[in-house]
């Protein structure tokens, strides 16, 4: 008798070993703590809930429901080096980079298998696409236009996955070598161009001032003299042996000017020479 209520001991305390280890299980099954970026989509005997479930303490019904977990915070995706041959048929290579985020996690997870790699490939096809589009000068020079552009293109057809594309930046271009060596002659020829401007427009504003002032000086003799003095102090100021002697313009003019004509003519001429044996001119 002794022997049986010890039998029906240990046989009480494994099975209530068992049923503890069971409630255990299933307890961890059951209950679930997700994080306040984490979602759960539900499947309940394999048709989903209307409404994902979390933050915080979550209760599934082990073995009915499966649980998918979903992050909502923004996910970066580095888009590999595309080739890309532009409109005026030039080819480079292109990365870009994305950055998304699941905005409703039912969508993410039913309508399409792996959201992720799925934007992934949208958006290396639609930067091929978009930058075969335009050319090179406008792919350098308006890099945020095609920046929106790709992004309004990639969250269109991401949108019923339940996922936004907040923003697609370009990262990197890579020129072949003869391409950047045209760039470089081009810039060059550039500057040389900007620079035969400048250097034109200071010689024009240089002439004009130059008319002005002889005009002033025309109409003021007196400041002709003035400029002529100040030159005499600049040039003696420095340490020259130079010697000069300032003469007044008035002295020379006599001697500048052209004799009159009625002069000219009332100059005798001299006489013509006879040769010997030639007979007088008559």
């Amino acid at each position: 008798m002794q022997n049986l209520e010890q039998f029906l001991f240990g046989q009480f305390v494994w099975g209530l070993a068992i049923a503890l280890f069971v409630v255990f299980v299933l307890l961890s099954k059951w209950v679930n703590v997700l994080r306040e970026y984490e979602r759960a989509v539900v499947f309940r005997l394999g048709r989903v809930l209307e409404r994902p479930k979390g933050p915080g303490l979550v209760l599934i019904l082990w073995p009915i429901d499966r649980v998918v977990r979903v992050s909502l915070r923004t996910m970066v995706e580095a888009i590999p080096s595309q080739d890309v041959i532009t409109r005026d048929n030039v080819s480079l290579k292109v990365s870009a980079v994305l950055y998304f985020r699941v905005l409703e996690p039912i969508k993410a997870i039913v309508e399409v298998e792996q959201y992720m790699p799925a934007t992934s490939q949208l958006a290396q096809t639609t930067l091929r696409s978009v930058l075969g589009m335009v050319e090179l000068d406008e792919l350098l020079t308006q890099r945020e236009k095609i920046n929106q552009r790709l992004q309004e293109i990639i969250d269109k057809h991401a949108g019923p996955w339940g996922v936004k594309v907040s923003m697609v930046e370009v990262k990197h271009v890579d020129l072949p070598q003869e391409m950047q060596r045209a760039m470089a002659r081009q810039a060059e020829a550039e500057r040389e161009k900007r620079a035969k401007i400048i250097h034109a427009e200071g010689e024009f504003t240089a002439a004009r001032q130059l008319a002005s002032a002889a005009e002033l000086m025309q109409r003021e003799p007196a400041s002709l003299q003035l400029r002529y003095l100040q030159t005499l102090v600049e040039i003696s100021s420095g340490r020259t042996s130079t010697i000069l002697f300032p003469l007044p313009i008035d002295l020379l003019a006599p001697l500048l000017r052209p004799r009159p004509v009625e002069l000219q003519r009332e100059t005798p001429e001299p006489p013509e020479q006879r040769a010997e044996g030639e007979p007088p001119r008559h």
